[in-house]
């Protein structure tokens, strides 16, 4: 029979220190949770967050252009990328880009030489995107035919209503008629779409940094859930919720400042 002992124990104990910031020891190297994630946050957050910055603006680029006029067999393309899985395009993409026997134009794996304090800001810039172009590109692929084609959609159906017609009728052009009238009506399906984009960019950068050996968040779940490394894993679930709460925040933000029938009623 099932029996209330009070809330001195390990679950209870666990739970009042995480709320504190304080989430156990690492079974490994006995630093603070929130240290080590601290660590990989620091190369896996300027990943994440530029991969979804990028594949939302390169979509609203290839959504307009497909529908003012762009080659249709682009979405064909999209469509194709759209069903491979992320470690198999992030493998395509070092094949064909790491690879000395075709086109070796970036590094495999690891992030090279660490800078020092005294490195310029511009070398450890530009070291910084040189080795993380492939895992950049890997994220940006895997996220974009998703957005382009919703986006695409939304803009053909909104393209089609009175207003557009009325806009067209003025002598506006194609693309005068959708960036300026459609495009805000049609970002409004999309945002749903962003609400995920940044928890499943936060748990694709597991695959892309085991495959290219980056010192991240990714790797360093991996590494923990092989040694059992209880505490980290937690730690890592936690920051993933959080990830996805904050999306959902950010969702609503768009919503409230893209249609202004939310802020009449607010």
């Amino acid at each position: 029979m099932w029996q209330w002992n009070g809330t001195d124990n390990q679950y209870h104990r666990w739970l009042s220190n995480a709320v504190k910031g304080d989430l156990g020891q690492s079974y490994r190297s006995g630093q603070p949770v929130t240290a080590v994630l601290g660590e990989a946050l620091w190369f896996t957050l300027p990943l994440t967050t530029s991969a979804a910055l990028l594949a939302t603006l390169l979509s609203v680029i290839l959504a307009l252009w497909l529908v003012c006029g762009g080659p249709a067999f682009l979405l064909s393309i999209l469509y194709g990328i759209d069903a491979l899985p992320l470690f198999v395009v992030a493998l395509g993409l070092m094949l064909l880009l790491a690879n000395p026997d075709i086109i070796p134009l970036f590094p495999a794996y690891g992030m090279g030489q660490q800078t020092t304090e005294n490195t310029p800001w511009n070398v450890q810039i530009s070291s910084y995107l040189y080795y993380s172009a492939l895992p950049l590109a890997s994220l940006i692929l895997v996220k974009l035919p998703s957005l382009v084609v919703q986006l695409h959609d939304a803009l053909r159906h909104e393209l089609g209503a009175n207003y557009a017609n009325t806009a067209r009728a003025k002598g506006l052009s194609a693309y005068q008629v959708a960036t300026r009238h459609a495009l805000r009506n049609a970002m409004l399906p999309i945002i749903v779409l962003l609400t995920d984009l940044l928890p499943a960019l936060v748990a694709g950068a597991v695959v892309v940094e085991v495959i290219f050996a980056l010192p991240g968040m990714g790797r360093l779940l991996a590494d923990a859930a092989a040694a059992h490394d209880f505490p980290v894993l937690v730690g890592g679930v936690l920051l993933v919720a959080m990830m996805r709460l904050l999306g959902l925040v950010v969702a609503d933000m768009l919503y409230f400042l893209t249609d202004p029938r939310i802020r009449l009623q607010a």
